[in-house]
Order: structure tokens, then C-alpha cells, then sequence
């Protein structure tokens, strides 16, 4: 398969930090020029360390726990503050400018996938905040006398990871039901299939979400994402587990296929019609959404909505020679592979 404008490596994409403490690689728009209002993070953390608190300019994030135990700290709007704990399979949300930190406080490592509502998300630091400013400024701030600041080292750069000082402190309540955390793999699937399921994280279920949503997408050898596309809803894919083929057609009517592994991203942008085959066992995808309650146009549907003579017309044949569509009123969004896969070009 030739290389491909839609896909990237998210494993192997440059570390923005990488040490004892962690690794953090990322895809944005500087690494993967097709993206628009999305961008995504793959982030490991060693026991005790901490990614520094911070905030986002100018995006919302949406974080998916993979491996481990994180608390994550989210200081609001106004007054409000919140420490959750989040594990393996659930997942939070951080409205753009809330100041937070992620904590690793299990014994093993934590590994998260995190996407962001902009192709170049911009970070500021509460390390960096407090260096911009004087002893003077911040005594007062503090009710304090200027010198007790003058013994905190202090600059506008940031450490991105820190490690902890003593043990993990997990406040009474991290694990109390909360907006900014949910259990997408404890849900029931709307989507379930004996050849694949799809859980959600959308407005319709968790109210919280801005300008993102999620889906968690496990398909079998024998089903197949169905070709279809988002309505002004641009997708950002994530291969967590197995091996898929992906096909797209670009507006100039050209048709890019490529293989995808684990630690691939793929983009797709609003309203391109798309597929995934599954190659080997099953596979587990992430995919992101720049929209709260994604638009979905299933090519099954799109079939029976037409008369006969419309969908003859359109693809220069008499009406006894289509295919007999069946009749269908709810898309299913995957469907079974009841035929061989096609030949895989490596």
C-alpha cells in the first residue's frame, strides 16, 4: 500500500516530552497537515508522575484512559473544582481554559489517548503563570510579604511532566458520579451486533461534551464498518487493538486505500465517504468527533431512501437489474461480512 495523506503514526510521531517520567507524542496540524479542528495526544505516565497543572487557549479536550489509574484535577469556571478518578475504559472531559492536572496514582504505568477541539491546541502552564509575574504581584495575591516568593524558582518555560513529592492524595468523593467523567466501556452498546458493537460518548448520554464526542468501536472478522459519512462532522481514528483496511474518496474522485495498525491515526474530513474492513481477528478504534452528537449518512440507508428508477437512472441500468436492496429505516452502522475480503495489496 502506498503512504497515505490520511494516516500517521501516533506512536512513532516526535515526543514533545520524553524521559524517566513519561512520554508524550502528538499529532497536529505541523505533523499532519490534513487536520482541522481536532488533534490528538498519546500520553504515558510513570507511576507518580504528573502532567503539570495546566490549560488550554483554545480547545476542549477529551481524554480516554487505556491502561491505569489516573486523578485528574479540574479547577473550573468561578469556584467550582473537581478531582476524579478515571480507569482504564472510562474517559473525561476539560472545557477549554479550565486550568487541570493528571495524575498517575497507581503502581503501574498509565496510558491515555487524548484529543483536542483544534488542529493546534495552545498550552499555558500555572508554572509558566506564576513566573510571569512579580514577587510583588503575587505577595499581594497571596496576602503575603514579596520575599516568601523570591525562594520559588520561577519561569515562563514549563516541565510538561513532574514527579510527585510523597504519596498519591485522593480526595473523599474521586470516584462519586461526576460531569466530567464516564464509563463508555460499563455502557450497554447501542450498537450491538454478534459481529460488533459501538458504545458512545455523546451529548445524548453524557450532557457535559463540547465540540467533542467519541465513539468506542469493536468490530469481528466476520463484520465491517459499512461505507458511509459524517454531515459536517470531520472524524479522527485511533487503532488501539488489531489490523483494518480503509478506503476514502477524496472530491476530485480519486479512491486512497491504506493499511492500519496499532498506534495509527487517520483523519477524515467532513462529509467523505469511508469504510473499514477488518483484516485478522477484530479491532478496537477510538474515534473522535469535532461535534457533540455526530451526523452519520450509512450507505445501506442512502439505498432504499430513492424509487427504483431514481437509483436506475443513476447508475445507467434497467431497474430489473439492481441489486434487491433491502428495505431499511434505522442505518446499522456495522454489518456482516458475508462475502471474502478482496485481495490486500502490500
Amino acid at each position: 500500500m502506498h503512504a497515505s495523506r490520511h494516516v500517521r503514526s501516533l506512536w512513532s510521531a516526535d515526543a514533545v516530552h520524553d524521559d524517566a517520567l513519561g512520554t508524550i507524542r502528538r499529532l497536529t496540524a505541523d505533523e499532519f497537515p490534513l487536520l482541522e479542528r481536532l488533534s490528538i495526544k498519546r500520553m504515558q505516565l510513570a507511576p507518580g508522575s504528573i502532567r503539570e497543572p495546566h490549560w488550554h487557549a483554545n480547545a476542549n479536550e477529551l481524554g480516554y484512559v487505556l491502561a491505569g489509574s489516573v486523578l485528574v484535577t479540574i479547577v473550573d469556571n468561578a469556584d467550582a473544582i473537581s478531582s476524579i478518578r478515571v480507569d482504564a475504559g472510562e474517559m473525561f472531559h476539560i472545557g477549554s481554559g479550565a486550568l487541570h492536572a493528571i495524575e498517575n496514582i497507581g503502581e503501574e504505568e498509565a496510558e491515555l489517548v487524548i484529543v483536542f477541539s483544534h488542529e493546534r491546541p495552545q498550552d499555558f502552564s500555572l508554572h509558566a503563570a506564576f513566573g510571569a509575574m512579580s514577587d510583588a504581584v503575587l505577595g499581594n495575591t497571596y496576602d503575603a510579604d514579596a520575599q516568601v516568593f523570591s525562594r520559588v524558582p520561577r519561569n515562563t518555560g514549563s516541565p510538561y511532566l513532574v514527579k510527585r513529592r510523597g504519596p498519591a492524595v485522593i480526595p473523599d468523593g474521586a470516584e462519586r458520579a461526576e460531569p466530567h467523567r464516564f464509563s463508555i466501556e460499563a455502557q450497554s452498546p447501542p450498537v450491538d451486533f454478534a459481529y460488533g458493537q459501538a458504545r458512545v460518548s455523546r451529548t445524548q448520554f453524557w450532557p457535559a461534551l463540547r465540540n467533542l464526542s467519541m465513539y468506542s468501536l469493536r468490530i469481528a472478522d466476520d463484520g465491517m464498518r459499512e461505507p458511509h459519512w459524517h454531515p459536517e462532522t470531520a472524524g479522527l481514528g485511533y487503532v488501539h487493538r488489531g489490523q483494518a483496511r480503509m478506503s476514502i474518496l477524496d472530491p476530485d474522485g480519486s479512491v486512497d486505500t491504506y493499511l492500519l495498525q496499532p498506534g495509527d491515526v487517520y483523519f477524515i474530513p467532513r462529509a467523505y465517504p469511508h469504510q473499514i474492513e477488518v483484516l485478522g481477528d477484530d479491532v478496537h478504534f477510538l474515534v473522535f468527533f469535532d461535534q457533540p452528537t455526530p451526523g452519520d449518512v450509512g450507505y445501506r440507508l442512502a439505498a432504499t431512501a430513492f424509487a427504483p428508477g431514481v437509483l436506475a437512472a443513476t447508475f445507467g441500468v434497467d431497474s430489473a437489474d439492481l441489486p434487491a436492496f433491502p428495505k431499511t429505516v434505522h442505518d446499522p452502522l456495522i454489518v456482516a461480512r458475508r462475502n471474502p475480503l478482496d485481495p490486500v495489496n502490500a
